[in-house]
C-alpha cells in the first residue's frame, strides 16, 4: 500500500476507523471521512499520512462537496472504501427529500463513486491497481429492493430493517455494474458483509443494543476483525475473486438474496440513480 491514496467513508468510528488505520500502517494516504468533525480530525491526527474529510451522507450537497474537494487533494485514487451507512429505527427524510435508509446506504455512495469515477479510471490507466470495496450486509437476503418505490414508502417499516436490507441489496447490484462498467479497465470492486460487529451501528434499534450486549458474551466481533476483509480486499496485490464478487467475510460468492444477483435489476438501478441524481450517463 505504499505510496497508494485510499479514500475510506464512514472512518471516524467502527470499522471504517480500523480499516483506515491499517491501511495507513501499511503505508497508505488515507482520505478519512467522516460526518462528526471533530471526531474525524481527531481519527486523522491519530494516523500518520492521513487526512480528515467532513460529509455528511445525509446531504448530497455534503458529498458534492467532499467529492470536489477529494478530487482537488489527490491526482491519484487506488482505493475507494465505501463503508458508511446506517439503520435508522424510524422512518425519515433527508434534507433532499429521500428516505435516510435509501439515501445514506446506496444514494450518496453511488454519487460519491460517479464523482470519483474518472479518477479511479485516470488512476487505473497510469498502471495502478484501482479497487472500490463496498461494506454490504446479509440484510440483503431479507431486502425487498423495487425500483418503483426506493424510498420504501408503501411499505411496512419494521424497525428499518426491510429498508436496510433492500439498500444493501442496492449495494450489492451497484458493485455488480460498476464491475460490469469498468470490465477491462484496471479496476476492480467487491461488496463484503463485515459480520456482526460491536459498534454503535444501529443504536436505535432494540434488537440490535440487545446483539450488543450479548456481543459481550462472545456472539459478535470487534470492529477490527470486522474491518479485515475490507483491508485485505483493499490491498490485495492481485484481485482477490472476479470483480464484482460479494464476500461473507473473506469467503466469496457469499449467499445473497435472489434480487442482489439479478443483472437487469443492476443496470436499471444504475440507471435509475443516475436520474435520481441528475448525472450525465454518458460520463461514467
Amino acid at each position: 500500500m505504499t505510496d497508494a491514496t485510499v479514500v475510506v467513508t464512514g472512518a471516524s468510528s467502527g470499522i471504517g476507523r480500523a480499516a483506515a488505520e491499517e491501511l495507513a500502517r501499511r503505508g497508505a494516504r488515507v482520505a478519512v471521512l467522516g460526518r462528526d468533525a471533530d471526531r474525524t480530525r481527531d481519527v486523522a491526527a491519530s494516523m500518520t499520512n492521513a487526512e480528515p474529510f467532513v460529509a455528511d451522507f445525509a446531504s448530497l450537497s455534503d458529498v458534492r462537496r467532499v467529492a470536489d474537494e477529494l478530487l482537488e487533494r489527490f491526482d491519484r485514487i487506488d482505493v475507494l472504501a465505501n463503508n458508511a451507512g446506517g439503520l435508522f429505527s424510524r422512518r425519515s427524510q433527508t434534507v433532499d427529500g429521500y428516505e435516510t435508509t435509501f439515501q445514506v446506504n446506496h444514494l450518496a455512495p453511488f454519487l460519491l463513486t460517479r464523482l470519483l469515477l474518472p479518477r479511479l479510471r485516470e488512476t487505473a490507466a497510469a498502471g495502478h491497481s484501482v479497487t472500490v470495496v463496498s461494506t454490504g450486509s446479509v440484510a440483503n437476503r431479507w431486502g425487498r429492493l423495487r425500483l418503483d418505490d426506493l424510498d420504501s414508502r408503501t411499505r411496512p417499516w419494521f424497525g428499518g430493517w426491510q429498508a436496510y436490507g433492500s439498500a444493501k441489496t442496492a449495494v450489492l447490484l451497484g458493485t455488480r455494474e460498476l464491475a460490469r462498467r469498468t470490465q477491462g479497465s484496471g479496476i476492480t470492486a467487491y461488496a463484503f458483509h463485515p459480520g456482526f460487529v460491536t459498534t454503535s451501528f444501529g443504536a436505535g434499534s432494540w434488537m440490535l443494543r440487545l446483539g450488543n450486549a450479548l456481543g459481550n458474551g462472545g456472539l459478535a466481533v470487534t470492529p477490527e476483525t470486522g474491518a479485515v476483509p475490507l483491508i485485505e480486499l483493499a490491498s490485495a496485490a492481485e484481485p482477490a475473486a472476479p470483480s464484482g464478487t460479494y464476500f461473507d467475510g473473506l469467503v466469496p460468492n457469499g449467499r445473497t438474496s435472489k434480487a442482489a444477483r439479478d443483472d437487469t435489476l443492476a443496470a436499471d438501478l444504475w440507471t435509475a440513480s443516475e436520474k435520481l441524481l441528475d448525472l450525465d450517463a454518458v460520463t461514467g
